[in-house]
C-alpha cells in the first residue's frame, strides 16, 4: 500500500479540526503516522490552514498519494500547482525563473480572491448588525406610538365623528330609502297582514259592536216602528177578527138567568 496524505481528527464533537498527516495507507484514521506536515480548521470561514509546503511538495515527488479532501487543501495552497511546474522544468518547457513568476503571480490572485472573499464577510456582518439595528429601532418607535394611542383619552377620538355623521346621514339617507324602500315594502307586507288582520279585526269588531249598538238601536227604533205598525196591523186585524167573532156570537145566544 503506498504512502497516504490523509487527515487525523481531533477536537470535540461538532467542532472537529484535523491535523494533515503523511502515514501508511493499511493504519487506522487515527493510528500511528510517519510525520505530520500541517493542520486544517473547517470552524472557520475561510478555513484555517497551515501547511509545511516542501515537506508537502517532497512527499508528493516520492509518490504519497492524498486523499480528496487532502488534495483539495493542496490545490488551495498551490502545491500541486508547483509540481506541475516542476515537472515542466525537469522536461524543458520552462526555467525555473519562469515557473516561479507563474506561481507568484498564482499565489497573489489566490491570496485577493481570499482578502476579498474576508472583506465580503466583515461587510456582510456590519450590514447585518446595520439592519438589526434598524428594525429595533423601528420596533421600539411602534411599540411607543401603540402605547401613546393607548393612553389617548376616548374624547378627543371621538370628536370627529361627531361633526362628520349629520352630513354623512343627510346624503346617505335619501339614496338608502329610495333603494330600500320597495325591497322591504314586497318582503315585509304579506308578512305583516297574515299576522295583524286577525288581531285588528276582533279588536275593532268589539269597539265597533260597544259604540255602534246603542246608536243604531235610538236611530232605528222609530224608524222600524212606523214602517212595521201598519203591516202588522193589517195582518193582525183579520186573525184577530176571525177567532173573536164566534165567540162572541155564542155568548149573545145564551140566554140570561
Amino acid at each position: 500500500m503506498p504512502v497516504k496524505i490523509r487527515l487525523q481528527r481531533h477536537g470535540k464533537k461538532g467542532a472537529a479540526f484535523y491535523h494533515i498527516v503523511i502515514a501508511d495507507g493499511r493504519a487506522p484514521r487515527n493510528g500511528k503516522f510517519i510525520e505530520k506536515i500541517g493542520t486544517y480548521n473547517p470552524n472557520t470561514n475561510p478555513a484555517s490552514i497551515e501547511l509545511n509546503q516542501d515537506k508537502a511538495l517532497t512527499w508528493l515527488k516520492n509518490g504519497a498519494q492524498p486523499t480528496d479532501t487532502t488534495r483539495a487543501i493542496l490545490s488551495y495552497k498551490g502545491i500541486l500547482y508547483k509540481l506541475h511546474l516542476d515537472k515542466g522544468v525537469v522536461k524543458g518547457a520552462l526555467t525555473a525563473e519562469q515557473a516561479d513568476v507563474k506561481l507568484a503571480k498564482w499565489l497573489e490572485e489566490k491570496d485577493a480572491k481570499i482578502l476579498g472573499k474576508i472583506s465580503n464577510l466583515k461587510d456582510g456582518k456590519i450590514d447585518l448588525h446595520k439592519k438589526r439595528i434598524q428594525d429595533e429601532i423601528a420596533k421600539n418607535a411602534a411599540r411607543a406610538a401603540a402605547i401613546a394611542a393607548k393612553n389617548t383619552p376616548v374624547a378627543a377620538v371621538v370628536e370627529a365623528p361627531e361633526e362628520v355623521a349629520p352630513v354623512a346621514v343627510e346624503e346617505v339617507a335619501p339614496v338608502v330609502a329610495e333603494e330600500v324602500a320597495p325591497v322591504v315594502a314586497e318582503e315585509v307586507a304579506p308578512v305583516v297582514v297574515e299576522e295583524v288582520a286577525p288581531v285588528v279585526a276582533e279588536e275593532v269588531a268589539t269597539v265597533v259592536a260597544e259604540e255602534v249598538a246603542p246608536v243604531v238601536a235610538e236611530e232605528v227604533a222609530p224608524v222600524v216602528a212606523e214602517e212595521v205598525a201598519p203591516v202588522v196591523a193589517e195582518e193582525v186585524t183579520p186573525v184577530v177578527a176571525e177567532e173573536v167573532a164566534p165567540e162572541a156570537s155564542e155568548a149573545e145566544k145564551t140566554p140570561e138567568a
